[in-house]
């Protein structure tokens, strides 16, 4: 199957096409068959998703799974930590502004 990601225009976070509109959840993806080009080239134009692309996906016993491990783990959700960013100044970090 065929299924669009991209990134939602106003909060950054990704997002999956669901066949009437984009939902945050991959469970709720559509396949797009040939369709898809054709669906990211009108969807960002209407300026409701930026970086929209095309991807393999399968489905199993557990719901939609993207094919590549990159798209898989886009699926999970954020991956940074808060607490483990460097902050401006931190000499311990190794982090120095000059």
């Amino acid at each position: 199957m065929k299924i669009l990601t991209g990134n939602d225009l106003g909060t950054g976070d990704v997002i999956w096409w669901a066949g009437d509109g984009w939902s945050r959840q991959v469970g709720d993806s559509a396949d797009v068959g040939d369709k898809g080009d054709e669906l990211v080239r009108a969807e960002e134009a209407a300026q409701r998703v930026v970086g929209a692309y095309v991807i393999d996906a399968t489905v199993t016993d557990e719901g939609i799974r993207p094919a590549h491990i990159k798209d898989r783990i886009r699926a999970l959700g954020p991956t940074v930590r808060p607490d483990l960013t460097l902050k401006p100044n931190d000499a311990d970090a190794g982090n120095w502004v000059i």
